[in-house]
């Protein structure tokens, strides 16, 4: 059963567009910031309010500027036209092999989050109302979506892989090429009808596709009423997973009674006689605060299945609702991405931005694997996958 179809209407990027997903920053200044430096970004349209000139408007009441700001751009030709195409993608860097995926469309009705609800595309995070809600209301606005959902093909990977590859090899000279502040090369081809885009459709329909980032694009889709969603399809060969770590800005307690609380809730605390070289062993995080480092070894829950003993679970467990006292959608609490390194964490904390940082191992590509083939879910912010699929490369027209 095909699951994976070409776009309909597509608009390709002809360059200047691309940028990281709107979810993918841990300080929202950063995103005004690549929006002043090239206002053609797609960061302009999905997260409108950041723009330099309309800071201080909700997101709600930007979502007309967001919309004329996307019309504006097809018509200056920023996008190109294409219809009923599959789009390759390439992804290349320094010092590392090239990952490779495809823009298509993906049945919606195939999402599933649960062992009892079928479907091949498994969606495996717990997800914040508001952002979800806010996702729906842009592609309403807009009548596009600009942002792909990362699918992971679990079953037939390795040969849509080298199809994928090849294709790539064959395909000539890219319709867009785009740079990330990695100093990595995005490239995209459109694919028209015929035997190869056949071919990688059967392949990527061919097992489940477990979602790798974009949960709330996902269920934004499911929430909108739309019958398929925008997605990069790739391959467990082509992604890693970087740590996803958390800022604490502010704890609801006097900082001195930090170590007690976390003492209370089950953990055991000890000082770093130097700063950590390496990701924290299994069990343990590493907490920054006060100008030092600590080693927190987290309790396990005996009764609770594997997935709620993984390290960002314990985390959010054991740390984040017990000993800091906090929601974790609470605004004080900060999720950071891998594209953020440690140095980062104690400068924020150092320069007083925030009180504490916690530094978490990242999840392994199998067992993240694992859990969803189980249908369990992963616990929340806990994959950080790279290279991420660029937004404003493909769009996809909604009506």
């Amino acid at each position: 059963m095909a699951v994976v179809h070409p776009i309909d209407q597509a608009w390709l990027s002809t360059g200047g567009t691309g940028a990281p997903n709107y979810d993918e920053f841990a300080d929202d200044a950063e995103i005004t910031s690549i929006i002043a430096a090239n206002p053609r970004s797609a960061l302009a349209v999905e997260m409108p309010h950041r723009a330099p000139e309309s800071l201080g408007t909700s997101f709600r009441d930007s979502l007309a500027t967001a919309a004329s700001r996307l019309a504006q751009a097809q018509s200056a030709g920023a996008y190109t036209p294409a219809e009923r195409v599959l789009v390759l993608y390439r992804i290349s860097g320094p010092g590392s092999e090239s990952a490779y995926g495809m823009f298509a469309m993906v049945d919606t009705d195939q999402i599933s989050t649960s062992a009892d609800e079928p479907g091949l595309v498994i969606r495996n995070e717990d997800v914040f109302e508001e952002k979800v809600r806010e996702r729906v209301a842009l592609a309403e606005a807009t009548g596009h979506l600009l942002s792909p959902v990362l699918l992971l093909q679990s079953a037939r990977g390795a040969q849509l892989q080298e199809a994928l590859a090849q294709a790539c090899e064959v395909a000539g000279e890219p319709t867009a090429v785009d740079q990330d502040a990695a100093g990595r090369r995005h490239e995209i081809w459109p694919l028209a009808a015929g035997p190869t885009a056949e071919m990688l459709c059967d392949l990527a329909s061919g097992g489940e596709l477990v979602v790798a980032d974009g949960n709330h694009r996902s269920l934004a889709a499911q929430s909108g009423g739309l019958p398929r969603f925008l997605a990069v399809i790739t391959t467990p060969e082509s992604v890693a997973i970087q740590p996803y770590n958390r800022l604490v800005t502010e704890l609801p307690y006097p900082l001195a009674q930090l170590s007690d609380r976390m003492t209370e809730a089950g953990a055991r605390v000890r000082p770093l006689t130097s700063p950590p070289i390496a990701s924290p062993p299994q069990g343990s995080v590493h907490l920054y605060v006060g100008g030092e480092f600590l080693e927190v070894e987290l309790p396990a829950d005996p009764a609770a299945a594997p997935v709620d003993n993984l390290d960002h679970a314990r985390v959010e467990r054991t740390l984040v609702r017990t000993a800091f006292e906090l929601d974790p959608a609470d605004k004080r609490l900060v999720y950071v991405g891998g594209d953020y390194p440690t140095s980062w964490l104690v400068d924020e904390v150092d320069a007083g931005r925030a009180q504490l940082a916690v530094v978490i191992a990242p999840v392994t590509v199998t067992d993240f694997v694992a859990v969803n083939l189980a249908r369990q879910k992963m616990p929340r912010k806990s994959t950080w996958f790279t290279p991420k699929a660029r937004a404003g490369l493909v769009l996809t027209a909604l009506r």
